[in-house]
């Protein structure tokens, strides 16, 4: 049987008191995108609103994998992404957060998208995020009460890299907020790839990080 992965994505358009534009980075979900698919996974999508989600980064969008994304399924099913709340989740063997500056407008305090991550971990499901999309496990607490990213080797976009790209546009320092829930924090120069397997829990910390994230997930899978 296929294995089946649920990718939840934001549905913001905009971040911060210059209502800067963003959504989803093209390649951070196009990349793992192109690695599911390779694996001959089902890949299907979820957001939190069931509304309509965007992408950013097009001008990327001459890169093979984010081409194929935009000019094949990838983007079409990704606009057509069912509410999470109406996504039976348990069905799935992993869930994947891609980032942009999206999901730090409407992922850090969703419960229900707590509660998806924390009961998919937990029922020995694989979880991965990159870039900002890891602010979807800020806040969630597994079933004795400790924070899902204590003690685990994670991975992030960089307080680094965040000094030299929107810091006036988030709401908090994503490393900085994931380190003091006990998450054990590896940066590695801005920009470069880092992706980081912690048990079943993959992190990647940019855009240049997605292809690996999508790599070490199917590696987990194919156990």
């Amino acid at each position: 049987m296929k294995k089946k992965i649920l990718i939840i994505v934001s549905n913001a358009n905009s971040i911060g008191p210059n209502n800067r534009r963003t959504g989803t980075f093209l390649p951070e979900v196009a990349h793992p995108y192109a690695e599911f698919v390779k694996a001959d996974y089902q890949v299907d999508f979820a957001s939190l609103s069931g509304d309509t989600p965007y992408l950013d980064a097009l001008n990327l969008a001459g890169d093979p994998d984010n081409l194929e994304f935009l000019t094949g399924k990838g983007w079409a099913t990704m606009q057509k992404a069912v509410k999470l709340e109406n996504v039976d989740v348990k069905a799935y063997d992993a869930i994947f957060v891609p980032g942009g500056l999206a999901p730090m407008v409407d992922m850090p305090e969703n419960a229900l998208l707590k509660k998806v991550i924390a009961e998919t971990y937990e029922r020995n499901g694989v979880v991965g995020a990159v870039c900002h999309g890891p602010v979807a496990l800020l806040n969630v607490k597994l079933s004795d009460g400790t924070f899902l990213v204590s003690r685990k080797n994670i991975a992030s976009f960089t307080t680094k890299e965040e000094d030299n790209y929107a810091r006036p546009d988030v709401p908090f320092d994503l490393q900085t907020a994931l380190t003091k829930q006990g998450a054990i924090f590896h940066a590695a120069e801005p920009w470069s790839a880092n992706s980081i397997t912690d048990g079943r829990l993959v992190t990647g910390q940019n855009p240049a990080s997605a292809k690996g994230v999508g790599e070490k997930m199917v590696a987990l899978l194919s156990r």
